[in-house]
C-alpha cells in the first residue's frame, strides 16, 4: 500500500523549515513516502491529487506570511475555488510565532481557516508554537506531533516497525553553489566600524555593489544573506571530530529517493570541508531533533541514555538548561558526548543547514546606484558559562574586506513602506541599528524632494554610537529633516526615544492628525515598541483630547490603514 505524505512549509529564517524536516524524519520512520517542500516551490496543480499533507508556517513582520509561502497562499485565496475542492485531503497545520507580537501566528490561523473553507479534513487541531514558551517551539511541537501521529497512524496503518533515516556518498570534481533566479552576487566595497573603538558594541557600515542590471530594491526592503562558517573554525571542528584527514576529500551527495532531494542551490559534488563551510550549521544552538538523532551514533550507553532524555518530552527543561540557556553550540555538544560514530549516510540528517539571515537595507538606489548598504551590529556576548559567543552570520561578516563576494543575496519585501506621496510627512523612529531602514526611507525622500521628515534616533552616547550623524546634520541644514535625538547615557537620568516623543507631542499630533503623517518604527523587540506605542497614545490623549477608548481605537485604525507600521526583532 502506497503511503505518500507531503509536508509543505513557509519559512523566512529557516525555523519552520527545520520543523518541517524534523516532521519529515518522523514520517519516514513510520514508512511514509515523504516529501518536504517549500510552499512556493510546490506545483500547486498537484494539490488535488494529495491525500495527506502537513502544513508548517512561520510568521514574519506584522503577521505576514513568509516570502516562500506568498504565491501558494494567493492560490488558495482564489474566489473560483469550490468549497469542497479539498474534501479528499487529510491535513494538519502547525504555526510558529511569538505571542509578544499582536498578530501571533496569523498565517497559520488564516491557512487553517481557509483549508476548512475548502473542505479539507483536519487530522488535528491547529498547533501554535510560541517563542515565549519556556521550552521554546518544542513546548507546542512535541505534544502536537505526538497526538497527530496517533491519529495519522490509526488512519494510515503499517505493519512495519519504526526506523531511523538515511543519505550521502563519495566522487569527483567539486562544484560551486548554484545561484538561483532572483539571487545576486554582491562585491564588498567597504566594511567599516561606525562605533567608537572603546564602545562595547561593534556596529558595521557595509557597502556592497552589484553590476547585474536586474538588481533593484525599494526603501524598506530586506537583504536575505546566507552566512558561511569560517574555514579556520571548521578546521578546528574537524580536529575535534578527528575528521582532518577527510577535509579535502571530494564527496558526491546522492539523494536516496525523489522524496528526499538536495536543496536546489546545493551542488551534488563538493569537498568535505565545503559541506561544513557553506552548507551545514555546526556553531548554532542545537534543537531537540539534534539530540534525538545523535543518540543513534554515540558509543557510550550512558551518553545514549542522556541524549534520549534530552529528546523526550519530560526532558525538555534539562535540555533547555544544558543547551539553550548557556547557548551551547552543536560543536560543543559533540565534544561533550564523544566518542561516537556518525556514518556519512546520516550527515545531512544530523546537522541542520545554515539558514539565511535578514537585514534591513540602509540605503536608497536613487542616492547609491548599483549599491546596497547595511548597518549591522556584530553579535558578541558572554554566556551563563562565561564563554564568549559570536553570531555565526556577523562573525563571518566582520571578516569581509573590499573585493570579497557575498553570494546568493536575495531581496525580500519588508513590512514597512514609504508614504504614498512626498506631500505626506514621514515620522521615522529608529533607535540603534533600527535606524537602518529609516536611512533608506529618508534618502529616498530627500532624493524625491520631500521636506517634512522627522527622525527620532536613540543610542547610548552621542560621541560613541550616533550612527550617520553627519548625514542627519547635512539634511537638517537643508531643511529636509528634523532629527530628534535621545542619548540615554550622556546624563544622569536616562532618556529614550519615547521621552522625546512625549516632549514633541504638539508637533507629532499636528503631523499625524492634520497632515496624516505616516509613522514607521524599527528596532529591538524587547520593551521599545510597547513603550513607543504608549508614548504615542499619551500624545493622542494630551493633544487630541481623546479618552482611553478613543485612543486605542485611533491607534488600532492607524495600524489597520498602514499609517503606523513597525519592523522589530528579538
Amino acid at each position: 500500500m502506497s503511503r505518500p505524505l507531503l509536508i509543505l512549509y513557509g519559512s523566512e529564517t529557516g525555523t519552520s523549515q527545520d520543523v518541517a524536516e524534523s516532521l519529515g524524519r518522523q514520517a519516514r520512520r513510520r514508512h511514509f513516502n515523504t516529501r518536504v517542500i517549500a510552499m512556493d516551490e510546490y506545483d500547486k496543480s498537484l494539490l488535488l491529487d494529495e491525500r495527506l499533507v502537513i502544513f508548517v508556517c512561520s510568521t514574519t513582520g506584522q503577521g505576514e506570511e513568509p516570502s516562500n509561502m506568498k504565491k501558494f497562499w494567493k492560490f488558495l485565496l482564489r474566489k473560483n475555488l469550490p468549497n469542497d475542492i479539498l474534501s479528499d485531503l487529510d491535513c494538519a497545520v502547525f504555526g510558529l510565532g511569538d505571542s509578544s507580537y499582536r498578530k501571533f501566528n496569523y498565517p497559520a490561523k488564516k491557512l487553517y481557516k481557509r483549508l476548512l473553507q475548502l473542505g479539507a479534513n483536519m487530522m488535528a487541531p491547529r498547533g501554535d508554537a510560541d517563542d515565549q514558551h519556556y521550552m521554546g517551539l518544542d513546548g507546542a511541537l512535541i505534544p502536537w506531533s505526538k497526538d497527530l501521529w496517533e491519529v495519522v497512524m490509526d488512519k494510515y496503518p503499517t505493519n512495519e516497525a519504526l526506523i531511523p533515516d538515511d543519505f550521502l556518498t563519495d566522487s569527483s570534481e567539486p562544484q560551486k553553489p548554484k545561484t538561483l533566479p532572483g539571487e545576486f552576487n554582491l562585491v564588498v566595497k567597504e566594511n567599516k566600524r561606525i562605533t567608537a573603538e572603546d564602545h562595547f558594541q561593534d556596529v558595521r557600515h557595509v557597502e556592497l555593489e552589484c553590476d547585474n542590471p536586474d538588481f533593484r530594491y525599494d526603501p524598506g526592503d530586506i537583504a536575505v544573506i546566507t552566512p558561511q562558517n569560517l574555514e579556520a573554525d571548521v578546521d578546528v571542528f574537524f580536529e575535534l571530530m578527528e575528521w582532518t584527514d577527510r577535509a579535502n576529500k571530494i564527496i558526491k551527495i546522492v539523494p536516496s529517493g525523489k522524496d528526499h532531494m538536495l536543496p536546489i542551490h546545493w551542488p551534488d559534488v563538493m569537498t568535505f570541508r565545503d559541506l561544513f563551510v557553506y552548507y551545514l550549521d555546526i556553531f548554532g544552538v542545537p534543537r531537540r531533533s539534534f539530540f534525538e538523532m545523535l543518540a543513534y551514533f554515540t558509543t557510550d550507553d550512558n551518553h545514549t541514555e542522556r541524549l534520549r532524555e534530552f529528546a523526550a518530552p519530560e526532558g525538555q527543561e534539562d535540555m533547555w538548561s544544558y543547551a539553550a540557556r548557556p547557548r551551547r553550540t552543536i560543536a560543543e555538544v559533540l565534544f561533550d558526548f564523544k566518542p561516537f560514530n556518525i556514518p556519512f549516510d546520516y550527515m545531512l540528517d544530523l546537522f541542520p543547514q545554515l539558514q539565511p539571515r535578514s537585514f534591513s537595507i540602509a540605503s536608497s538606489l536613487k542616492l547609491h546606484p548599483n549599491r546596497m548598504e547595511l548597518c549591522v551590529a556584530i553579535v558578541k556576548y558572554k554566556t551563563k558559562m562565561r564563554k564568549i559567543r559570536r553570531g555565526v552570520m556577523t562573525k563571518w561578516l566582520a571578516t569581509l574586506v573590499p573585493g570579497d563576494i557575498l553570494s546568493r543575496v536575495r531581496i525580500a519585501k519588508g513590512t514597512m513602506a514609504l508614504p504614498p506621496s512626498t506631500d505626506i510627512p514621514l515620522i521615522a523612529i529608529g533607535p540603534g541599528t533600527g535606524v537602518a531602514p529609516m536611512r533608506s526611507f529618508i534618502e529616498e525622500r530627500v532624493a524625491d524632494g520631500a521636506k517634512e521628515n522627522v527622525l527620532f534616533f536613540g543610542c547610548r552616547h552621542k560621541e560613541k554610537d550616533f550612527f550617520y550623524n553627519d548625514e542627519w546634520e547635512k539634511y537638517g541644514k537643508k531643511g529636509q529633516l528634523e532629527c530628534v535625538t535621545a542619548f540615554s547615557r550622556d546624563q544622569e537620568q536616562k532618556i529614550y526615544v519615547q521621552d522625546r516623543i512625549r516632549q514633541k507631542s504638539a508637533l507629532l499630533w499636528d503631523l499625524i492628525e492634520n497632515k496624516q503623517a505616516k509613522i514607521v518604527l524599527s528596532g529591538s523587540l524587547e520593551k521599545m515598541p510597547a513603550d513607543v506605542a504608549y508614548a504615542l497614545k499619551q500624545v493622542f490623549m494630551k493633544e487630541g483630547g481623546l479618552d482611553a477608548e478613543e485612543t486605542e481605537n485611533y491607534f488600532t485604525m492607524m495600524n489597520k490603514t498602514g499609517q503606523y507600521q513597525e519592523e522589530c526583532w528579538s
